[in-house]
């Protein structure tokens, strides 16, 4: 079964349906979510990417992402992901939004408006092997660390959203 992307213009307004592989191959703007988990200490639940992703295998990023199905709504895709591919179910409030384009070394074209979910939670996952091979709980210190050491362990949107990650969570915290 092919996966389609919801087709949207700069303020985020329909305006297609495209197969998923497509869209990456031409590049177009379509939308996305991310969700980023926190628990009870503060710390941030990374994922690491299924070696066996079609972009940016192998590594980590915010707890989840992924696209809108046609016809559902961002924040119950969302709510479907985080439970498909961490094993995890909380409520995810949207914080912000961000656009970006990246080109992959396969030649694919993440052209995102990205929106971001916000959920606290101290289950330990159950990850989903085809779409994660690893998780961990990290401290905000120790990933802006980890981050400036070796930021090639992240993904492209990580790294773009992650400081208005922290700032939104100034904010709400």
């Amino acid at each position: 079964m092919n996966d389609y992307v919801i087709l949207v213009d700069a303020l985020d307004r329909e305006v297609g349906v495209m197969e998923k592989l497509e869209a990456h191959q031409k590049g177009l703007l379509h939308r996305a979510f991310s969700v980023f988990i926190f628990n009870s200490k503060g710390e941030i639940l990374l994922q690491q990417r299924a070696l066996s992703k079609y972009h940016s295998p192998g590594l980590w990023t915010n707890t989840c992402c992924s696209h809108p199905r046609p016809q559902e709504s961002t924040h119950c895709a969302a709510e479907r992901r985080l439970l498909e591919e961490m094993g995890m179910s909380t409520p995810l409030n949207e914080t912000f939004a961000f656009t970006y384009q990246a080109a992959f070394d396969n030649g694919l074209i993440e052209h995102e408006y990205d929106h971001v979910f916000f959920g606290w939670s101290d289950q330990a996952p159950v990850i989903n092997h085809e779409e994660v091979s690893d998780y961990r709980y990290i401290s905000i210190a120790d990933l802006q660390q980890w981050l400036s050491e070796d930021p090639d362990a992240f993904t492209v949107w990580f790294k773009i959203c992650f400081p208005n990650v922290l700032t939104t969570l100034k904010r709400v915290a």
